[in-house]
């Protein structure tokens, strides 16, 4: 293998980067980020956290929303404001 080579073995850090979605053509990417947000609670709700088709909408929403937005709307959900029904 690599290692009897000689050689160092590295490991690259992951990074995910959406991929194209058909119902969001436009440089503003908000609808989308706003969308994987919405996609992935209602994912874990309806088939749990260990449903492993939920990450990809939590890294689809990791990688086009701002920090601020998805904190903010995750103390929206707890205070019970949030203005979309995930549970349905």
């Amino acid at each position: 293998m690599a290692e009897e080579d000689g050689q160092e073995l590295v490991t690259k850090p992951f990074k995910f980067v959406t991929g194209t979605d058909a119902r969001f053509p436009n440089v503003n990417q908000t609808k989308h980020c706003w969308q994987n947000y919405v996609d992935y609670h209602k994912c874990i709700i309806a088939k749990g956290e260990d449903f492993a088709p939920c990450r990809q909408f939590w890294l689809a929403y990791r990688s086009l929303c701002p920090s601020g937005w998805y904190q903010r709307w995750d103390e929206q959900r707890e205070a019970g404001q949030f203005p979309v029904k995930l549970d349905a």
